[in-house]
């Protein structure tokens, strides 16, 4: 007997280099914000560790010390935990995943980019559904969907982060709300399609490439979910992603 092997093909492989790229890409838009975090972590142990040694310090001054640079020698592992499970996390295989702490662990790399464009974070967990899915491609979705709202209000503002599950339709919901631009509705229809962007080029010549809600729409189809926008012109974005509840475990 002869087992049968599965050869992808081109389309699948040229779609998993794709991936794999704005993942890598979208770790870039982060670094700057993330470099600053950590100079700001190393200039505070560096200071608790001066401190801790003065040798006339009181006992109560170096235990504070040494719970400072514990507590910030955390904070610093548990970025860089996130940052490199993010970047290496090429998996394929479905697992039944708990949503909430996956978010949680996105909010890890965007907090220090979120915090300074002033954008402030509402967080409704209205439940914590399970969900089978590919985790690194969720997480580049989520992450995905958080830069373009922080892109979208340049003058800060609020973004809104609900999660429930449905049970109506058997879904989890994650519903990503921001107060920003807005949307023309001429171009609402058109977001999704490939190599299509809102984005205007930086000082520096950096502007969207177009693939990233593109590529949103093909992993949520992949697994047999869906992805709404509303928008208002002014007034702000919703992008909810719905997610099945059950499903197959098998890769794909």
């Amino acid at each position: 007997m002869i087992d049968e092997i599965t050869i992808p093909t081109e389309t699948e492989q040229l779609r998993e280099q794709l991936l794999r790229a704005q993942r890598l890409s979208s770790v870039g838009t982060l670094a700057s914000s993330v470099a600053h975090e950590f100079n700001n972590i190393l200039t505070t142990l560096i200071m608790y560790a001066k401190l801790g040694m003065k040798p006339d310090g009181s006992d109560a001054s170096k235990q504070q010390a040494f719970e400072k640079i514990l507590k910030g020698s955390q904070r610093a592992a548990v970025i860089i935990s996130s940052m490199l499970g993010f970047a290496r996390n090429s998996s394929t295989q479905r697992e039944m995943v708990e949503l909430v702490p996956l978010l949680e662990e996105v909010l890890v790399l965007t907090d220090k980019d979120l915090s300074k464009h002033q954008i402030r974070i509402e967080k409704r967990y209205h439940s914590r559904p399970k969900a089978p899915i590919v985790r690194g491609q969720i997480e580049q979705i989520l992450l995905n969907l958080l830069i373009n709202a922080r892109q979208s209000m340049p003058k800060g503002g609020r973004l809104t982060i609900d999660i429930r599950d449905n049970d109506k339709t058997n879904m989890a919901e994650i519903a990503i709300c921001d107060t920003g631009v807005g949307i023309p509705p001429d171009q609402l229809r058109l977001i999704f399609e490939p190599f299509y962007t809102t984005k205007k080029p930086d000082e520096a010549g950096h502007g969207g490439s177009g693939l990233g809600l593109s590529v949103c729409r093909q992993i949520i189809e992949q697994h047999q979910g869906r992805i709404r926008v509303e928008s208002i012109v002014g007034k702000g974005s919703k992008f909810t992603v719905k997610l099945p509840l059950d499903g197959p475990l098998e890769t794909h």
